[in-house]
């Protein structure tokens, strides 16, 4: 597909919630891939940043902080049958535009789901409460519309959203590799039933991020190379993984959820202050934060195959992420204000001088132990594809960008996830844009040079135990 193709023609308005890094990078790729026009795409944001950037383009731009008291009022004027309501916000809840969206009837999607201000840090709530997997209860409630209600696509950028389509994707790949007939999978039954044909026991979402700038961190800053305000209430979650079927050891300080189908557990305490071990092709082994994000539960969700009420295999599932250098030491030094935001705030954009983003799913278990498939997109490709955007953001704002024209083409699918779409069609849109596409195999398992130098417990019969991929 051309960088510069047009991939659908959209007669309605557009707008924009939230015009931050990713809102800033999509706009150039909507006017380029989309059949529309400036002066049909609203932005409301509740800050100035990008309002340079909208008027370059001629787009209109409304500052105005969405609340639960006045986003009907804003919204509900902008927006009528046929039209497009993209959510990059933060603190907006997910849930509210979603029913908006519907009753106006327009077509949705965001790229993970939010609350209201104050919903993952009120410190009155639970653990389980604050939780991804409750979020998630709650926006999936709202499939219980008529199945031709206006599309609504949650948590569609590159993680979630990308790599649920490069899950399928690399496990064709691994069938064809070990001689196995995958079919043609097209239903959540049938691709549950062959990754579980082919032993996939662990999905880990593996990214390691090497972007560098030339302006340093400074004390009380947090720098990263997307939302700072995204990345900190994520990681200020509890962190949370999907449990599999093969896991004998359940963590000490783990806790089960008390409603739906208990495909995931969380942990007593933030995803960013709890490492794992992980593998990609270029950085090979490293520990990543295990931070909380919606793929690691509907992936788990997704792939359970069930046997009446009793599952018989589900895949451990979660994210392994090693943010920008720059962003691990403000994690740090975030979670040494106990968890108190650093007074300033910085995206890094022009100031990244090299590196690159690799992003992608590492299926292991399996016949030939492990499998790494996705991006590896340099910074200096990312500037020659696309304006507004660093490797990071790229892969996020083409992936949204591939959820709004799927979105476009199937106006008429009520609620759905990553997992529920075709991902031939989203995964073509976003090639173009993620660089180096690869799939690797490897021999390395997280009991790689374990118990040489400390007398670690460790499940020797089998390497992919979550209690061997975690750090303590």
């Amino acid at each position: 597909m051309s960088q510069h193709e047009v991939h659908v023609n959209f007669a309605g308005r557009i707008v924009f919630v939230g015009f931050g890094s990713i809102g800033q990078g999509i706009l150039p790729l909507i006017l380029r891939h989309i059949g529309t026009s400036a002066d049909r795409i609203t932005i409301v944001s509740a800050e100035d940043a990008g309002r340079a950037e909208a008027d370059q383009f001629g787009v209109k731009f409304v500052r105005s902080a969405l609340t639960r008291d006045n986003y009907r009022k804003i919204l509900e004027p902008l927006l009528k049958e046929g039209d497009f309501l993209l959510n990059l916000s933060v603190d907006v809840s997910s849930v509210a535009l979603i029913e908006l969206a519907r009753e106006r009837g327009a077509l949705y999607l965001d790229t993970c789901i939010e609350p209201w201000a104050g919903g993952y840090t009120d410190p009155n709530a639970t653990v389980e409460s604050r939780s991804n997997y409750t979020m998630r209860l709650g926006a999936l409630k709202l499939r219980n519309w008529s199945k031709n209600a206006p599309t609504a696509v949650l948590t569609h950028g590159a993680n979630p959203g990308l790599v649920s389509h490069l899950v399928k994707q690399a496990l064709l790949n691994i069938a064809k590799d070990t001689a196995v007939d995958p079919g043609a999978p097209s239903s959540r039954e049938e691709w549950a039933k062959l990754a579980q044909t082919l032993g996939i026991k662990v999905i880990h979402i593996a990214e390691r991020d090497t972007q560098v700038a030339n302006i340093p961190k400074a004390p009380n800053e947090f720098v990263n190379t997307w939302s700072v305000d995204g990345f900190v209430s994520e990681g200020a979650q509890p962190a949370e993984l999907g449990w599999g079927t093969h896991e004998r050891h359940f963590p000490a300080d783990g806790g089960r959820h008390s409603a739906g189908s208990g495909c995931a557990i969380y942990l007593n305490r933030p995803g960013a202050s709890t490492r794992v071990r992980t593998w990609t092709p270029q950085a090979r082994y490293f520990h990543g934060f295990l931070i909380t994000h919606s793929e690691a539960i509907s992936l788990a969700d997704y792939y359970t195959v069930q046997d009446g009420d009793r599952v018989v295999y589900r895949p451990t599932t979660h994210y392994a992420y090693h943010p920008c250098d720059n962003a691990v030491l403000s994690v740090h030094e975030f979670a040494g204000r106990n968890w108190h935001l650093q007074d300033k705030k910085r995206i890094m954009m022009n100031e990244i001088s090299q590196g690159i983003d690799e992003l992608g799913v590492l299926l292991a278990g399996h016949r030939k132990n492990a499998y790494w498939y996705g991006s590896q997109l340099s910074i200096g490709e990312a500037r020659k594809l696309a304006p507004f955007n660093s490797a990071t953001s790229l892969q996020v704002t083409s992936a949204a960008l591939a959820g709004m024209i799927w979105a476009m083409e199937n106006p008429t699918r009520g609620v759905v996830e990553p997992d529920d779409m075709d991902f031939a069609r989203p995964l073509g849109i976003c090639m173009p844009y993620l660089g180096t596409v690869v799939g690797e195999y490897t021999d390395w398992t997280p009991l790689y040079q374990r118990g040489e130098l400390f007398d670690e417990d460790l499940d020797k019969s089998d390497p992919w135990q979550f209690k061997n991929v975690r750090v303590v």
